[in-house]
């Protein structure tokens, strides 16, 4: 079944980690062995190879650079030039995989049918189809620096990520939006960007609720229900963002999964993490919405975390193609597994486009 994969950091892999995602998950795990600068190398799940393998035919992939202050212990980059920079050299990696093949962007609905009929096409060897977006706006200098990265092709941009930042405080932190921030989404509803909720913190969700009337979806955002963390939707949030016709991609990082998670101490195997969890946080939010329309993936696999952090019965991205299988043990028609699957980010994207 065709998958559409809301968040993936592709760009971080290959810069940071120095991953060529042209290699197998097998080769770039073998390229790994006896390095310890990473908690996840040689752990990784992602590849153009593995992608295909799993039929996940277009991605979110996004542009990431967080800008920290001073006093700040979250890692990052020192002034937000120096993170526009990072998110530069990120873009420019996209456009060398679109020079050598591997990937399209796709930024218009014409564009997207255009690759979905490409994709389908038994004869024709498509590029991986990519939607822009950037996580965090802090990278983001002026309200000019967002046009400019409209005009490369930028088509959603999250406020913020973890701790607060420059235009809404994210995970784990707490406050609102401010006049930057609501700035910044005047400016995404003029261009028509589509807002990703995921990491607000929940003073600065509301807020931008209040004030921000264009689209708005959640990439990759589990149910409060089951894991009891600020960086999870509470059921009110999940029943703002129904109302507002937005999708919300489940992710795959084990500590979202199951509550009691420790890093560096739990494993998928003794917290019994699996695609299972991923099925209840689906079907949590189809029994709110009352129907399957607001609900994807959105894995965040190889997001700083590999098999060490996600489900154990996944060993690379190609696994999701168990997830159908689960969905229909559940009770879901095909119909229902399709717009899981794929569709539902789909048609979100042909309504803003």
């Amino acid at each position: 079944m065709f998958i559409f994969d809301a968040h993936l950091d592709l760009s971080m892999n290959a810069l940071e980690w120095n991953r060529d995602l042209r290699w197998t998950v097998e080769e770039i795990r073998a390229s790994e062995a006896g390095m310890t600068d990473k908690p996840d190398r040689g752990r990784g799940t992602v590849s153009f190879d593995a992608l295909r393998k799993g039929n996940v035919g277009l991605c979110v992939a996004t542009q990431i650079a967080r800008y920290v202050k001073k006093s700040s212990s979250l890692p990052g980059w020192h002034s937000p030039e120096q993170a526009w920079s990072q998110t530069q050299g990120q873009l420019a990696w996209y456009k060398a995989m679109e020079e050598a093949g591997e990937m399209v962007q796709i930024t218009n609905k014409q564009q997207l049918e255009s690759h979905l009929k490409d994709w389908n096409d038994p004869a024709t060897q498509s590029p991986i189809g990519y939607i822009l977006s950037l996580e965090g706006a802090d990278s983001i200098v002026t309200i000019d620096h967002l046009e400019r990265s409209f005009k490369q092709g930028l088509r959603a941009i999250g406020p913020a990520h973890y701790g607060p930042g420059t235009y809404a405080h994210g995970t784990d932190s707490v406050g609102g939006i401010g006049q930057k921030g609501k700035a910044l989404l005047k400016k995404i509803e003029e261009l028509n960007l589509i807002l990703d909720a995921t990491h607000l913190c929940d003073q600065s969700f509301w807020e931008t609720m209040k004030v921000y009337d264009g689209p708005v979806w959640a990439s990759h955002n589990n149910c409060r229900k089951f894991v009891n963390h600020n960086r999870q939707y509470a059921d009110e949030q999940i029943l703002e963002l129904i109302e507002r016709k937005a999708v919300i991609g489940i992710a795959l990082d084990a500590w979202m999964m199951v509550p009691n998670w420790v890093r560096g101490a739990s494993t998928p195997q003794s917290m019994g993490v699996t695609l299972t969890q991923m099925i209840d946080n689906i079907d949590h939010i189809c029994q709110m919405a009352g129907n399957s329309f607001h609900v994807g993936i959105g894995t965040d696999l190889d997001g700083a975390f590999g098999t060490e952090q996600c489900p154990s019965d996944l060993d690379t991205i190609a696994d999701l193609q168990k997830v159908p299988a689960m969905l229909q043990a559940k009770g879901y028609n095909i119909s229902d597994i399709e717009n899981i699957m794929s569709k539902n980010f789909l048609d979100f994207l042909r309504s803003v486009w």
